[in-house]
This record gives structure tokens, sequence and C-alpha cells, in this order.
């Protein structure tokens, strides 16, 4: 039994007498990025692969099923799996998928009926989905209530590491955190406060941090209803770093499209009207730097700025260099965060790299998660 809890695939091998000949279905996360109908980053399949190996050593007959974007519960061909199985072909022969979890209303909606539907034929189940165990999604939460369940190699992985880092982290903790809006991470930002030593704060959200400290900030992602929260956060006495510098695009310019103009400008954090911070600017880098190399544990999720548009992605470079370089124990919390890392090429040499943005945020804040609590023995 896992220290969290949750049974995991020995257990399960024990609970049924022997997996040999049984039919085993495992939810696992291959919502993996496309570009033109190709597979971009298999990153998420190939986590999956000791699971789905260790199952089929065993002797059982493995369905894998998997949700893929937001196709709106109707099946859309730019969603489908087919893309996806075959490459699950070259690296786990053997291994079925269903189509797209999402072309049935009654996945998101967590219809007793789809769980059904999804169970039948099948003695056993495994949720190997870190990245989608935050939602109560039939797949997650259901097929545990019928059939005997554990944890797959990667969720067991993930939720050790990140309840480590939660509850034993080596100090001093450093978050940082970034993306556009305040909004969608305050609930993690105020749980962090409670957790780590301190939080450096870059990207879109900085923005409305620095105009809760009363700087102007021209025409940079701005939410004015969240001004007085951040005034808030800043002055409960926690250690909040935010950027000294920025780096901006001026009137007429674009992102993603240098040919369009616009001045590009290192700043301060006062910009004039017009002017629009992407960045964060070499200075803030260089301090963020500091406070990421002197950690005894660091969490990052969010890049310091438009990192896809080379113009600004220095400071999101020099934040995944300081996680490389670190002594500390490093994990990349998904999402974006993950990308960066790849794209700036550290993705090997940090201690994890959650396969979940929004699973691990979540799991860091709550200590627990829907997929978790349904796996657990009642």
């Amino acid at each position: 039994m896992a220290k969290f809890g949750v049974p995991e695939l020995e257990d399960l091998a024990a609970s049924v007498g022997s997996l040999d000949g049984k039919s085993v279905l495992v939810r696992v996360d291959f919502n993996v990025p496309m570009s033109n109908g190709e597979i971009t980053d298999d990153l998420r399949m190939r986590a999956a692969l000791p699971t789905l190996k260790w199952l089929q050593d065993q002797g059982a007959s493995v369905t894998a099923c998997s949700h893929r974007g937001r196709p709106k519960g109707a099946p859309n061909p730019e969603f489908s799996m087919d893309p996806v199985r075959a490459h699950l072909a070259t690296i786990a022969p053997g291994v079925k998928l269903l189509e797209n979890l999402r072309f049935n209303p009654g996945e998101t909606s967590n219809d007793p009926a789809f769980v059904s539907e999804l169970i039948a034929g099948h003695d056993a189940y495994v949720n190997d989905a870190f990245g989608a165990s935050h939602r109560e999604h039939a797949s997650i939460v259901g097929p545990a209530q019928h059939l005997p369940s554990a944890a797959g190699r990667l969720l067991a992985k993930e939720v050790e590491v990140l309840l480590g880092v939660r509850n034993q982290a080596r100090r001093p903790f450093v978050a940082v955190m970034g993306g556009a809006k305040v909004s969608d991470k305050l609930s993690v930002i105020e749980a962090l406060l409670g957790i780590v030593d301190s939080i450096i704060v870059g990207g879109g959200m900085a923005f409305t941090f620095l105009k809760a400290k009363g700087h102007n900030v021209g025409d940079s992602l701005l939410e004015e209803d969240m001004v007085e929260t951040c005034a808030q956060l800043l002055a409960s006495g926690a250690t909040i770093h935010l950027p000294e510098d920025v780096t901006a695009l001026g009137g007429g310019g674009k992102l993603f499209d240098p040919e369009a103009g616009g001045e590009v400008r290192q700043a301060g954090v006062e910009l004039a009207a017009g002017w629009m911070g992407v960045d964060i600017g070499p200075y803030s880098a260089a301090l963020f730097t500091d406070v990421i190399l002197e950690a005894g544990t660091v969490l990052w999720n969010g890049p310091m700025g438009v990192f896809e548009d080379p113009r600004f992605a220095a400071g999101t470079s020099a934040v995944a260099q300081a996680m490389a370089d670190t002594r500390a124990f490093t994990v990349v919390g998904g999402g974006d965060s993950a990308a960066a890392a790849k794209q700036f090429g550290v993705d090997g040499d940090v201690d994890h790299v959650s396969t979940g943005g929004g699973a691990s945020l979540e799991l860091i804040e709550q200590g627990d998660l829907p997929g978790l609590a349904a796996l657990r023995p009642s």
C-alpha cells in the first residue's frame, strides 16, 4: 500500500489472485500536443509505459483510455485518438486504446451509465492519469467503485514526489509562479504562502502585483479586479519577489510577429501608455536566479514571459537554467513550464518534471485529488 493510502500495482495483483488472463482498464493521460496530425511530444505516453508493460508482463490484457482536447461531448475528427493509437502500437504493442473519452458527454458529467459502459468486460482498473486526476470525471472516479483498482507507476511516483515536496521540503522552499492571470492561481498562491519560504512572481500576473504596489503598467496584462487582492497578499508579510525591470513591446508591435514593427526595450517597472511588458528584464532574471540558486527546494509553475516568441524568451530561459544549475531539489509543474524546460534543454537536469500542471498545483494546494480519493479502500 502506498504511503498516501492508495493500492499500487502489486496490491492489485494480490487482490485478484493473479492478473494472468485478466482484462485491465487503464486510465492514462494521452492528451498529447499535436501539429498537422503529428504528435510533437510523446512524454505523457512514454511516462505510462512502465505501468502498461508491467501489466502485460503479468499476463493481463490491457485496454487504455484517455481524453484528448475539448471536443465538447461529441465525436470530432480533429480530436480522434487515431494518431495516438498508431504511435502507441509502436511503443506498447498489444495495448488497445479506446476512442476519445470526451466524445461522450457522460465523461465530464460523471454519468454512471458511461462508467458502466467503460468497465464492461474488465476485471480490474488502474489509474495512471495523474494529469487528469484533479477532475471528477467518469473515467477517473467511477471505475474504482466497481472494480479492484490501483494507482499506476506514474500516478504513484507523481504523488510521492509532490507530497514529499509539500510536506517535507528542504529549506528554503521557493515557488516560482508565472503565467497570465492571478485569478487562475490565486488559491494556489494563497496555499503556497503557508508552505514555502518565498514566492517568485513573473509572467503576465506580475503586472497586477506591480499595479498593487502603485506602479504604472502601461498596456500590460492587468486584472483590475485582482489589484486589491494582490495588495493584501503583499501586505501579509510573506516574501514575494516581483520583477524590478521588464522587457517591453512598444505601440504597433505584435507578439510572434517581429515584422509588424514596434520597438522592444528594456525598462523599469514604470511603463507609459502604449508599452506592454511581456517578459522579466535581465536584472530581474539575475535576482530570481540568485534566489533559486540559494534554495533547498524549488517548485516552478508558469513562464516568466511569452517565451514562445524568441524576443521575449530570455527571462524564462534564465529561470530554466537556474533550475538546472541549483543544488536544490527541483520540480517543474507540468504544462507550459515543462514545455519551456524542454525548449531550453534542461528537462533532463531537473529532479522531477510533472505530467500534470493543474493536477500538480491542486495536489500541492490541497494535499489530495479526487482521483486518489476514489482509489482508497472505503
